[in-house]
């Protein structure tokens, strides 16, 4: 799983004009999901992205976590984080990405995870065409994979 995590002051998910997500302060983070992914590495990023400390505190050290701020999650499904651009031509190969049917459930139980930490998690729509804006508050972002 590969996931591209970045601090917001806002963001939000439109789906045919119509606004199916929306947060203030928290993260914004595209998911990624490739074959050999499963419910064990869905587990260890809920964790680590839950309890990610990049919010200031008091003496401005990034030492806070969502909770700590009472920041929420915004999540996106998307499959193009495995897109392979540097192997062949300027067209990219998604063969790493995992097939729907295998990424949208792990993609499901991911959110529950996190949604278990007792974080508020706004979603978009898997495999939809979305229209995703934001406000980038630092900007931090940060890339985790396993």
């Amino acid at each position: 799983m590969r996931l591209v995590i970045q601090r917001v002051s806002k963001a939000q998910v439109e789906i045919d004009g119509e606004v199916v997500g929306k947060i203030d302060k928290g993260f914004m983070v595209l998911c990624g999901i490739t074959h050999d992914d499963d419910e064990t590495k869905a587990d260890f990023l809920a964790r680590k992205l839950c309890n990610l400390r990049v919010f200031e505190d008091e003496n401005e050290k990034m030492n806070l976590s969502l909770k700590d701020v009472g920041g929420k999650l915004l999540i996106i499904s998307q499959f193009t984080l495995y897109g392979d651009a540097i192997s062949s031509g300027n067209r990219p190969s998604f063969t790493e990405a995992a097939r729907p049917e295998k990424a949208e459930p792990l993609y499901e139980y991911f959110i529950k995870q996190c949604e278990g930490y007792g974080i508020d998690v706004q979603t978009g729509r898997f495999g939809a065409d979305m229209k995703v804006s934001l406000t980038n508050d630092g900007p931090v972002t940060i890339l985790i994979e396993i």
